[in-house]
């Protein structure tokens, strides 16, 4: 899978570890960054990913931060962009299989890596359910779809 990835300084130790897990695994990663644990600011890394995957050059993005909040919201800004903020194993899990994410933001200073990574991999490995969620899904961009 191609997958985007980005963070700022403060989720920059879990994107390397991410990216070589990743890497490990056979999937191809696009780096946006950042580079060191150097004070950034986030959506210069994260809305790159989000535009990656929204432009169907990256097939899923994962965004990273302290909280993760500020780089989901940054990923949300861009059109056709699904990004969960997971702070567990079933939040990831969720955002996939509820809401089609595209697009996962983790907080590094929220969760130990370990659940980062099973995050990481559930959000990889699990499938959109469709049914009673592709009508919800539809209204995110198109709140008329639901009517």
């Amino acid at each position: 899978m191609r997958i985007a990835i980005g963070s700022d300084h403060a989720g920059y130790r879990y994107k390397e570890e991410i990216e070589r897990w990743l890497g490990e695994r056979g999937h191809v990663v696009e780096d946006f960054g950042t580079d060191s644990t150097e004070s950034v600011d986030y959506p210069v890394f994260c809305r790159p990913v989000a535009e990656a995957v929204a432009a169907g050059r990256a097939e899923r993005g994962i965004v990273l931060g302290g909280s993760g909040n500020g780089e989901a919201m940054v990923a949300n800004r861009v059109r056709g962009v699904r990004c969960a903020l997971a702070w567990n194993e079933d939040s990831a899990r969720l955002g996939r299989a509820h809401n089609d994410a595209n697009c996962l933001s983790l907080g590094e200073r929220m969760i130990p890596l370990e659940i980062a990574l099973e995050a990481v991999r559930l959000f990889l490995e699990t499938p959109f359910e469709g049914g009673r969620h592709v009508r919800r899904v539809r209204m995110i961009d198109d709140p008329a779809a639901g009517a």
